[in-house]
């Protein structure tokens, strides 16, 4: 441990500073097995970073070494710019977590629970607010074991946030939460971050990731294949048009710049270019009197490149290399 270390400072107003959180050719193994395979990433102060990926992609296994939980086996991670193994009791007071599941002592109440974690904290908030903030206030008095799943998940994220760390590590943040309760947390994330955090989260929420991320990495076995911003991630799939000709329709012609991929029971179209493509189709349609039935035509989503990664069967080093 180093003790002595010194945290990268706050930015000042109106300047982004140095990465909160920088991540470079990560490497991490179980024996033989690695579960990490040389990611790299940075998050800046007020920025959030998704990590997303099927289980057994590597998420949790590379959130464990920002976390100062485990040691890398090869690359490096700094956070405000120590290392969180080396320098933990440094940065430590900076640093939010919030594990996919806490243990928490069932005996104790709410309140109790969180003054408690409150007492290690150099500058927690008030329990009240605390308590407010995620809508626990009238469960306060309620033993931990009493809760349901989704207020227990409430409470972790309550612990998480108490000390206001500059950095917040978010591993299924809504897991087992209502849509409302899930809302309620993306609007507490979004506070944080508005106040110049640095978050890094993992969900299999793709809506979550949409709604929170700054910026995207989608994992698969230890490797990130794709990154970017959600629409960037998208537009690496081709959109769809969907629809169904009359039996007596003349044959459809090429659509430049689309490719058939279905003709029955429903004509399905790909491409990367929507609106030219939608446009001639509807031009020939328009000029030989056919009624498109039923016709649909769907941008690429997050989640058609999400699953694209998860059904791969290619290599993955290639993947990672394109």
């Amino acid at each position: 441990m180093r003790p002595d270390a010194v945290l990268s400072p706050p930015p000042g107003p109106g300047e982004t500073g140095p990465p909160a959180v920088e991540v470079v050719d990560l490497e991490r193994r179980y024996g033989t097995f690695p579960a990490v395979r040389g990611i790299s990433f940075e998050v800046r102060p007020g920025e959030v970073f998704a990590l997303l990926g099927v289980n057994g992609a590597g998420k949790t296994s590379a959130l464990e070494v920002l976390e100062g939980l485990a040691r890398p086996a090869a690359g490096t991670v700094r956070v405000l710019g120590a290392d969180p193994v080396a320098d933990r009791t440094a940065v430590r007071p900076s640093l939010g977590v919030l594990l996919q599941a806490s243990g928490l002592p069932g005996d104790l109440t709410v309140a109790e629970t969180v003054r408690t974690w409150a007492g290690t904290l150099t500058s927690p908030q008030p329990v009240d607010e605390a308590l407010a903030q995620v809508g626990l206030t009238g469960r306060a008095d309620v033993r931990v074991r009493s809760l349901s799943g989704g207020e227990r998940r409430r409470l972790d994220l309550t612990l998480a946030l108490l000390g206001r760390p500059r950095v917040i590590v978010l591993d299924e943040p809504t897991t087992g939460l209502d849509p409302e309760s899930r809302r309620t947390v993306w609007g507490l994330v979004r506070r944080r971050v508005a106040e110049g955090a640095a978050v890094v989260l993992t969900t299999h929420h793709l809506e979550e990731a949409e709604e929170l991320a700054d910026r995207i990495a989608v994992m698969r076995a230890g490797r990130i294949v794709l990154a970017g911003t959600a629409g960037e991630i998208a537009a690496t799939q081709p959109a769809t048009i969907r629809f169904q000709l009359p039996p007596d329709a003349p044959e459809l012609p090429a659509v430049p710049g689309a490719r058939l991929v279905a003709t029955s029971p429903r004509v399905e179209l790909h491409t990367q270019a929507l609106q030219p493509v939608l446009t001639r189709l509807l031009a020939w349609a328009d000029r030989e009197g056919v009624v498109l039935a039923g016709l649909q035509a769907r941008s690429a989503t997050l989640e058609q490149a999400f699953l694209a990664v998860a059904d791969s069967d290619a290599d993955v080093d290639g993947a990672a290399a394109a």
